[in-house]
C-alpha cells in the first residue's frame, strides 16, 4: 500500500470541510429556533449562541414558575419554602368521605386552607354523574376546611350511579394525594 501525502493531506482537508458545514448547519438550525427582536441585522456567531443560551435559560426560569403556580393551584405548597417551624403549613391530604342515603349522596371533602380547586373539581364530578347538588357549605377550623355537599341522585342512576359516583369521587382524592 502507497503512503501518499497528498492524498491524506486532501482527506483531512475534506473531513474539516465536512465538519465546518455540519456545524454551521447545527449553528444555524439552533439560530432558526431562537426568536429574535430584529431579523434584519447580522449577528456574529458568538452573539447567536450567547443569545441562544440566555433565551434557554429565561426558558427554564419560565419553566420553574409556572411549576410553582401549578403547585399552589393544585394547592401542595413549596417544600422550599421553609415556615418558622420548619414544617409544612396550610397542606392537608384531601380526605373524603360519602354517604348514600336513600336517592340522597352527602359528601364531606376535608381539605387544606389552598385545596379550593377540589371542592370545584368535586361538583363537576357530581355534574357530570347526573347528580344534582341540593346544598354545599363549608366550616374552616385552623387550617382546615370540611366541605359538605348533599345531592340528590337521579332515580336512572341509583343503585350503580351511586356506587360510581362515590369511586369516581374516591380515585379523584387518592390521585391527588398521590401528587
Amino acid at each position: 500500500m502507497e503512503n501518499n501525502p497528498s492524498s491524506s493531506r486532501t482527506d483531512r482537508k475534506t473531513i474539516e470541510r465536512n465538519r465546518r458545514n455540519q456545524m454551521k448547519a447545527l449553528y444555524s438550525e439552533l439560530n432558526s429556533l431562537v426568536p429574535h427582536h430584529s431579523s434584519r441585522e447580522v449577528t456574529s456567531l458568538p452573539d447567536q449562541l450567547d443569545e441562544a443560551a440566555n433565551y434557554i435559560k429565561k426558558l427554564q426560569t419560565k419553566l420553574e414558575k409556572m411549576r410553582e403556580k401549578k403547585s399552589s393551584l393544585m394547592g401542595i405548597e413549596n417544600p422550599n419554602a421553609s415556615t418558622n417551624s420548619g414544617m409544612m403549613m396550610g397542606y392537608k391530604p384531601p380526605q373524603i368521605e360519602i354517604h348514600e342515603i336513600g336517592s340522597a349522596l352527602e359528601v364531606v371533602l376535608i381539605t387544606g386552607l389552598d385545596c379550593q380547586f377540589m371542592f370545584n373539581e368535586t361538583i363537576r364530578v357530581l355534574h357530570e354523574e347526573g347528580a344534582e347538588i341540593v346544598n354545599a357549605s363549608f366550616t374552616v377550623v385552623e387550617d382546615t376546611v370540611f366541605h359538605t355537599i348533599h345531592s340528590k341522585v337521579g332515580d336512572s342512576a341509583l343503585g350503580y350511579g351511586a356506587t360510581g359516583i362515590s369511586a369516581r369521587l374516591k380515585k379523584f382524592v387518592s390521585d391527588a394525594n398521590a401528587i
